[in-house]
């Protein structure tokens, strides 16, 4: 049945939209448009730190402004970066480097994660859900194993708000939020390449489909069987201090059993995931050039098909349905919006760190090899990691992955634990940061949007600084001692 759609919020994706086509993915503009990383400058990254200290500081230190002109202030750093770089680089060449990122990277971006925001935002899961520590522990360990299936991004806007309606009366839930992050918009992804969008980009480079199910299973299982334990701890701790909780069974108006609604959208995921597969298998060798970009078949099929599916999921799913849900144009607006300033402002980061030893951060590069020439893995999951938790992680998989040879025979056959090791570090570190994945944000947004108090971006990252930086040391200890 059709319904009305907010006009206002329309409007505001709309602007955001045309944002974020300006916003191009690393990994692309370094490459294809051929910027010589060698020849610039560490001041080319200055709008790449500008960008990430005011997302970490401004909601600090000028919340209402940033609240409201966080857009103008992405936009701003964006434009740091971009009008110098069209005058240094000339005219033609920036325009051609943008709208061969965009048509390449931003707009099956946007149309994978739109529609899977859009898809989940209409699946209500309504009934008396509890916020206690079983129930808590069974959502997150559930979303950890959907991530593979349906993606980080879809798992995270299924389960999210019933997760916070759960525990929406909790004096301490941050932290459910917290290890949400963690488990279900990170290192739940890591199975398959529909997981997580550095294994995607890897199953594209020629990576099989099953590398990661078979070789990433023990790291996997070893990292989300530490958090869940040490979250279901945390979170009996908070539970037992909660003496008015515990006692009010049912915090949601629902006291009926459990029940889903809007189950069309379980169909439109499938097609989502059928969609994601066949531009990856299917290689009819059809392709149209657009402003002297190669657009192939498969990939803009793909497309049409995830757009076709999110308008359905507008159309088919009741409108109270989706109030029910909570379910606003916000979260996505920004996140669209501040990471069009990060992908723009990345590009040059991205470019120097693809010059490799001849680039302004060759001796960085450098430490992932030993004296021997042969690969330290150790220094190839920490490097991958951290850069991916600034850096956004699958632009930085492509990189350490060319910089390892790129080459997915040797590195599925000799290069093993190489190719192992650069998958787990962008996956599992994506979640260091609010922006080293993008459910990240999106997770962060709808809880504020629910009246969740989360950590700003510094605080997000003493959660993580405490539980996943430990974790990850014993992950090197265990399976990438140098």
């Amino acid at each position: 049945m059709f319904h009305r759609i907010d006009q206002a919020a329309i409007g505001r994706a709309g602007v955001a939209a045309l944002v974020v086509f300006v916003a191009v993915t690393p990994a692309a503009a370094a490459g294809d448009a051929e910027i010589a990383g060698r020849s610039l400058g560490v001041v080319w990254a200055l709008p790449f730190v500008g960008i990430l200290l005011s997302i970490a500081l401004m909601p600090l230190i000028a919340p209402h402004f940033w609240h409201h002109h966080y857009g103008k202030v992405a936009l701003g750093w964006a434009l740091a970066f971009a009008v110098p770089f069209a005058v240094v680089q000339g005219g033609t060449p920036a325009a051609h480097a943008l709208a061969h990122t965009a048509l390449l990277e931003y707009i099956p971006f946007v149309a994978l994660l739109g529609s899977l925001f859009t898809i989940a935002g209409g699946i209500l899961i309504k009934g008396n859900l509890h916020g206690s520590p079983k129930t808590n522990l069974a959502i997150l360990g559930g979303g950890t194993l959907l991530a593979s299936v349906i993606g980080t991004t879809g798992a995270s806007m299924v389960l999210i708000r019933p997760l916070i309606r759960a525990n929406d009366e909790r004096i301490h839930n941050v932290h459910v939020v917290v290890f949400f992050i963690f488990l279900v918009s990170n290192v739940g992804g890591s199975l398959t390449p529909l997981g997580d969008p550095p294994l995607f980009l890897g199953y594209l480079k020629g990576v099989g489909f099953f590398w990661t199910t078979v070789h990433m299973l023990a790291e996997t299982i070893f990292v989300a069987v530490i958090l869940l334990a040490v979250f279901h701890v945390l979170d009996r701790r908070y539970y037992a201090m909660d003496h008015r909780f515990r006692g009010f069974y049912d915090p949601t108006p629902d006291s009926r059993r459990i029940r889903l609604e809007g189950k069309i959208n379980i169909l439109l995921l499938a097609v989502v995931v059928a969609a994601v597969l066949m531009s990856g298998s299917w290689k009819p060798g059809i392709e149209y050039v657009v402003y002297g970009t190669p657009l192939q078949l498969q990939d803009l099929l793909r497309d049409v098909i995830l757009i076709v599916a999110a308008g359905l999921s507008l159309v088919l799913t009741p409108r109270d349905t989706r109030a029910a849900n909570g379910f606003t144009w916000g979260p996505i607006v920004e996140v669209a919006k501040l990471f069009a300033g990060i992908f723009v402002t990345i590009i040059p980061v991205i470019a120097m760190l693809k010059a490799g030893r001849d680039g302004p951060f060759g001796g960085l590069v450098a430490l992932v090899s030993h004296a021997d020439g042969t690969p330290n893995n150790a220094m190839y999951f920490w490097l991958t990691g951290i850069l991916s938790s600034f850096l956004d992680n699958a632009p930085t998989y492509l990189v350490f992955f060319n910089l390892a040879g790129g080459d997915p025979v040797e590195l599925m056959g000799p290069l093993a634990s190489t190719l192992l090791a650069i998958s787990c570090g962008a996956v599992f570190m994506g979640a260091n940061t609010y922006i080293g994945n993008a459910p990240n944000f999106m997770v962060k947004a709808i809880a504020e949007e629910r009246g969740v108090h989360m950590p700003s971006f510094f605080g997000y990252m003493v959660w993580s600084g405490a539980v996943l930086i430990p974790t990850f040391v014993l992950v090197t200890a265990v399976f990438f001692r140098p």
